[in-house]
């Protein structure tokens, strides 16, 4: 039986996937997308929430100002796993119930970070730039097999990339305010503390979410601790690396490279981090796999409804 409650769909992704448009209406009648390809913020995003009970949101924010002015959502329920841009308590206080499915983008993102990190270690985008303009130079990379991939929060990604760097033979670190005793065991992580995570990872690679205890949580002081000859990824959220200090820990051979998927602001705009050929950006595309964006959209649909395995955030402590 299809539910008649309207529904506002403000993320862009979910919106242009017309196989997720489709399964939305199979369930509820009525049903706004949106077509503007641009993330909706501030008066913009609450026009278009206006009149709808139940909504489907990604990287809009959502705070005390959005709930203030439509006081008719009740129901939001979360594309994606990133929760940074919705303010749970705000939610709560104007009795909204905010669903989230933890790790539905696992793979997609997992998979992203060991290609990212192969592709440091063997150097792929400066080399392939280089033959493209016509110069042929072959320098010795490694394998990630010899590698000691550390892992700062090993939650559903980070576990997923420690079983992929596994399956390749590296020796895995992890590092986690969590206990992962058991899934540690079975795969031969070994836990250690934040600075022993630093100092001995050949290939540190982040996956803990963006809150006031993680924002900045690799710094000039976290640089020094690594290796010069380490590499450092980050596909979880931007504005955990302080990138104004990364820049200065490349230009001055400090870290032998980096890669990024997400920044602190985005698109990213310091060309001094941006052009040097030891780093590699991508344009936030961990979850942007023809999978992931349908297991994505699918949770989001069962989470308008509070099914399979949704969480209420709001009820949470």
């Amino acid at each position: 039986m299809r539910d008649d409650a309207p529904v506002a769909v403000a993320s862009r992704s979910f919106s242009r996937d017309a196989r997720l448009r489709h399964e939305l209406f199979q369930r509820y009648s009525h049903a706004r997308f949106n077509d503007t390809g641009h993330t909706l913020v501030g008066d913009t995003l609450v026009e278009f929430l206006r009149g709808h009970a139940k909504a489907i949101t990604g990287l809009e924010t959502l705070d005390e100002a959005v709930f203030c002015a439509v006081p008719e959502l009740r129901v939001v329920s979360k594309y994606g796993v990133g929760l940074d841009m919705i303010d749970v308590d705000a939610a709560r206080r104007h009795g909204v119930r905010i669903w989230w499915t933890p790790g539905v983008n696992r793979q997609a993102v997992a998979e992203l970070t060991v290609c990212l990190m192969i592709a440091l270690c063997r150097r792929i985008l400066p080399l392939a730039l280089g033959v493209r303009e016509g110069t042929w130079h072959q320098p010795v990379g490694r394998q990630l097999s010899s590698a000691t991939v550390g892992i700062l929060g090993c939650g559903h990604v980070g576990q997923q990339v420690a079983r992929l760097c596994r399956a390749f033979d590296a020796a895995v670190l992890a590092h986690d305010i969590r206990a992962y005793d058991e899934f540690y065991r079975e795969t031969a992580v070994r836990p250690v503390t934040l600075d022993t995570l630093l100092a001995e990872s050949d290939i540190l690679t982040i996956h803990v979410p963006l809150d006031a205890s993680t924002r900045g949580m690799i710094g000039a002081r976290e640089l020094a601790r690594m290796k010069a000859s380490a590499f450092l990824l980050n596909t979880a959220r931007g504005g955990i690396i302080d990138e104004t200090a990364l820049k200065h820990a490349l230009v001055e051979g400090r870290l032998a490279g980096a890669a990024c998927d997400v920044f602190a602001e985005e698109p990213p705009r310091d060309p001094g981090l941006l052009t040097l050929p030891t780093f590699l950006a991508t344009p936030h595309i961990g979850g942007s796999t023809q999978e992931s964006v349908l297991a994505m959209g699918r949770a989001a649909i069962a989470g308008l409804d509070g099914l399979d395995g949704a969480v209420d955030l709001t009820s949470l402590a």
